[in-house]
């Protein structure tokens, strides 16, 4: 690929309603708790899972994400990289069959201006240091 086009449609929430989970940065913990008016720790307790190397949101019953509601992203000024960098992940970048599979879920790819591989791929970047676990090589 050389460049590829995208522009989030008003009022989707696709990508936000597909199995997976949404993994945060500590700074990310951070800005959504504030966001919230929560104090990190009290934001963690009840909507964080961690482990070792990873933060990921816990699941509420019967849905991806807690903070998504009708019309969105209930933190959607804050939300985590992971989110707010989508569908500009190394992972989708780096497969033509990934990044072609996930335009057959998103109405967004494909709209918009052209953005060029290396300014989308300085993007992804942003992903290896935000969840350098994920990434390792």
């Amino acid at each position: 690929m050389e460049s590829v086009r995208f522009q989030c449609q008003p009022g989707c929430t696709r990508c936000c309603d597909v199995e997976g989970y949404v993994y945060l940065s500590e700074q990310d913990l951070k800005r959504a708790a504030r966001h919230v008016k929560m104090s990190a720790a009290a934001f963690e307790a009840r909507y964080v899972y961690r482990t070792r190397h990873l933060l990921r949101f816990r699941k509420p019953r019967g849905r991806q994400c807690h903070f998504l509601v009708d019309g969105g992203c209930a933190l959607h000024p804050d939300k985590p990289t992971q989110c707010r960098l989508f569908p500009f992940w190394p992972e989708l970048l780096e497969s033509r069959r990934a990044w072609e599979a996930t335009a057959s879920r998103c109405p967004g790819i494909g709209q918009g201006p052209l953005v060029q591989i290396g300014t989308a791929h300085e993007t992804a970047a942003e992903m290896k240091r935000a969840y350098p676990s994920m990434y390792e090589e």
